[in-house]
C-alpha cells in the first residue's frame, strides 16, 4: 500500500513539475519572443505612449518700415488641440469646452469620438479662453504654442502689407511676395509624457528656424501723411475710392503707397475681398491728361518741334474720320508748352499727327507703358498699349491725351519720375533690405535702372512745361505751395462702363507732380475714383497733391527746393 502511494505522489509531483516546466519554456519562449523577434514593434509600441512628435514653424519675420519702425509682428498665441482617446468622458468635454470656446458642441463630440490621435479644437485662442480651459483640468486636452501676425498699425499700409493666414504663410501683398524670406524653418521636436499623460519634456530638432525680417523703403510717416489726405479728399468729393503714391525719382524707391478705403490686415475677414487688393499695382486705368506730358516729351525728343512750336487748336471742336474731339474750353493757335498748360486735347491730337505713330509708339513702350515695371509686390498689370500697327487714325490722337491706352498707377508714376530724373527710367522697389533674427544683413536691394528713356535736355524741357501748369492761369494751380517751385499736371478721364463705352458722369480725377520742381525729391501721384462733388483733376486731386507734399516736405525738411515769388492762385477747370 505503501508503495502505490509512494509511486502515486511520485507520478503527481512529475506531472505538476512537467506542467511547470511547460510553462517556465512557454514564459521562456515568449520573453524570447518579444525581446528578440519583436524588439523594434514593441519600442515602437511603447514610444506611442509616452513620446509625442510636434511640428510647428517658426517665427514669421518681422516687416519694418524705412526708419525700423515695426509695420508686422509675430506675437506668441496658444492653440487648443484633444487626443481623442485619452478623453474621459466625450459628451462632458465637448459640452464645457463648447461653453468656453464657442464651438459647437456636436462638432465637438464628432471629433472627439473619431479615431484620429490628435485633433486641433480652436487655434489662436485668446488668453481668457486658454485659462478657463486650464482650470477644467480635462484630460486628454493639451495646449500647442503657437504664432500669430499682428500688424500694429492697424490699417496703415494694409493693401502694401497683405497678410498671412492660420498657418503662417504670405496670402496677400508682400506678405506674399516675400513669403520665402518671411517664413520660417519647420522646428520638428518630440514632448515626452508621464503615464498621467502629462508634457514634462521636449526634444527640438532644429536650431535656427525663425524667419528674415524686411525693411522697407516705405516711411511710416510720408505713409500716414499720404492716407489722410486721401481719405479727406474721397470723402469731401464723395469718391468711390483712391490711390497716392509717393516716389524718390532717382533711385525708385516708393516711399508711401496709399489707398482708400481701408481695411485692417488683423480681421481682414470682417472686409470685403475687394479692399484687399493693391490697386496701385494690379488695376489699370486710362491716365487721361497726365499722358499729354509723355506726348511732349515724344515730340521734343523728336526734334520734330520745340515748346514754341504752335499748333491751331480749333476753336475747341476737331473732327477726326466720325469721330470730335472737344476742349473744355476754346483754343485758337497754342505753342506746345501752352497745349500742356492749358491741357488742349485738340493741341495734343495735333501733335501726335505731326509726330506719327511709330515715333509715339515707340516713345510711350520706352517709358514702360504695356510693360510691367517688376515692382516686388503681387498681381501687377501691364496695362494696354497696342502697337501702332494696329492703329486707327483716332487711336493716336486719343492716346495721346491719355485715352484708348490704360496704365496702372505704378506705371505712370514710374514713368513721370523718368522725366523727374533727367530721362532715366528706374525699376520701382518696396524692399529695400532683408536681415536675419539678430539683424545682420542677408541681402541689401539696391537701385536698378531701367534705361533712359529721353535726353536730359528732353526731359528739363517737359520739367518746365509742367511748371507752366501749377503757374497762373495753368489747369494745376491748386497743387501749387507758397515758397517752393511745384510742377505737375491735371488728369480727367471719363470712364468705360460695362457697356464698352464711356460712362456718362463716371470719372477718374489725377493730378501728378514732382517737388521741388529743379531737384526733384519726390513725384507724387493721386488719383481719385468716380468723384461727385467735382470730377476735374485740377480740383479734385491737385489739392490733394498740395497737402502731401506740403507736409512731406516740412517732414523731410527739404529747404533746397524754396524759392521767392511762387504764388498760388485759383484752379482752372481740368
Amino acid at each position: 500500500m505503501k508503495t502505490e502511494y509512494r509511486k502515486h505522489i511520485r507520478l503527481r509531483t512529475g506531472l505538476v513539475g512537467f506542467i511547470l516546466s511547460l510553462c517556465f519554456v512557454a514564459i521562456g519562449g515568449r520573453a524570447v519572443y518579444l525581446q528578440v523577434l519583436c524588439d523594434s514593434w514593441l519600442s515602437k509600441k511603447a514610444a506611442n505612449q509616452y513620446e509625442r512628435p510636434f511640428r510647428s514653424v517658426g517665427n514669421r519675420g518681422t516687416i519694418y518700415d524705412a526708419k525700423h519702425e515695426e509695420m508686422a509682428v509675430s506675437i506668441s498665441v496658444t492653440s487648443i488641440a484633444a487626443y481623442p482617446g485619452q478623453i474621459d468622458n466625450i459628451d462632458t468635454a465637448a459640452v464645457k469646452l463648447a461653453r468656453i470656446l464657442r464651438v459647437g458642441k456636436t462638432t465637438l463630440r464628432k471629433k472627439f469620438s473619431s479615431k484620429s490621435k490628435f485633433i486641433w479644437i480652436k487655434r489662436q485662442v485668446t488668453p481668457g479662453e486658454e485659462q478657463k480651459v486650464k482650470e477644467l483640468k480635462l484630460k486628454g486636452i493639451d495646449f500647442i504654442p503657437e504664432q500669430n501676425r499682428f500688424y500694429p498699425s492697424k490699417t496703415l499700409a494694409a493693401q502694401l502689407l497683405g497678410f498671412s493666414g492660420i498657418d503662417g504663410h504670405g496670402l496677400e501683398g508682400i506678405e506674399f511676395y516675400y513669403d520665402k524670406y518671411l517664413k520660417g524653418n519647420d522646428d520638428r521636436f518630440t514632448v515626452f509624457r508621464d503615464a498621467l499623460g502629462y508634457a514634462f519634456a521636449g526634444e527640438k530638432v532644429t536650431d535656427d528656424y525663425n524667419g528674415k525680417n524686411l525693411i522697407l523703403t516705405i516711411d511710416r510717416t510720408i505713409q500716414y501723411i499720404t492716407e489722410r489726405a486721401l481719405e479727406e479728399a474721397v470723402n469731401e468729393f464723395q469718391a468711390g475710392s483712391g490711390i497716392a503714391i509717393v516716389m524718390v525719382p532717382k533711385t525708385g524707391a516708393i516711399l508711401s503707397l496709399a489707398h482708400f478705403p481701408f481695411f485692417n490686415p488683423n480681421a481682414f475677414n470682417k472686409f470685403d475681398r475687394e479692399k484687399w487688393r493693391n490697386r496701385a499695382i494690379t488695376d489699370p486705368f486710362e491716365p487721361g491728361s497726365t499722358m499729354k506730358i509723355f506726348t511732349a516729351a515724344a515730340a521734343i525728343e523728336s526734334s520734330k518741334c520745340t515748346t514754341r512750336s504752335i499748333f491751331f487748336c480749333e476753336n475747341g471742336k476737331y473732327k477726326i474720320g466720325k469721330n470730335i474731339i472737344h476742349d473744355t474750353h476754346p483754343h485758337g493757335w497754342l505753342s506746345l508748352q501752352n497745349i500742356i498748360k492749358y491741357s488742349s486735347n485738340i493741341g495734343a491730337v495735333k501733335v501726335s499727327e505731326m509726330i506719327g505713330p511709330e515715333i509715339m509708339y515707340n516713345n510711350l513702350h520706352k517709358f514702360g507703358f504695356g510693360e510691367n515695371t517688376g515692382i516686388d509686390c503681387p498681381g501687377e498689370t501691364a496695362g494696354s498699349l497696342l502697337n501702332y500697327k494696329s492703329w486707327a487714325k483716332i487711336d493716336a490722337g486719343a492716346i495721346s491725351f491719355g485715352q484708348g491706352i490704360s496704365a496702372s498707377a505704378i506705371q505712370l508714376i514710374s514713368a513721370a519720375s523718368a522725366i523727374a530724373n533727367n530721362g532715366i527710367l528706374m525699376k520701382p522697389y518696396l524692399v529695400q533690405a532683408i536681415t536675419d533674427h539678430n539683424g545682420r544683413l542677408i541681402k541689401s536691394i539696391k537701385p536698378k535702372e531701367k534705361r533712359r528713356v529721353v535726353s536730359a535736355r528732353t526731359a528739363q524741357t517737359v520739367i518746365k512745361m509742367m511748371k507752366s501748369v501749377v503757374s497762373e492761369k495753368g489747369t494745376g494751380t491748386n497743387a501749387a505751395i507758397d515758397g517752393y517751385s511745384v510742377c505737375g499736371k491735371t488728369g480727367t478721364a471719363q470712364k468705360i462702363g460695362y457697356s464698352g463705352k464711356y460712362a456718362k458722369g463716371k470719372y477718374t480725377a489725377s493730378f501728378i507732380g514732382f517737388i521741388p520742381a529743379e531737384k526733384p525729391k519726390a513725384v507724387i501721384l493721386v488719383i481719385i475714383d468716380e468723384p461727385h462733388v467735382n470730377h476735374y483733376g485740377g480740383i479734385v486731386a491737385a489739392p490733394v497733391f498740395r497737402k502731401i507734399a506740403l507736409k512731406t516736405l516740412d517732414y523731410m525738411n527739404m529747404s533746397q527746393g524754396r524759392v521767392a515769388g511762387v504764388e498760388a492762385s485759383g484752379g482752372r477747370d481740368r
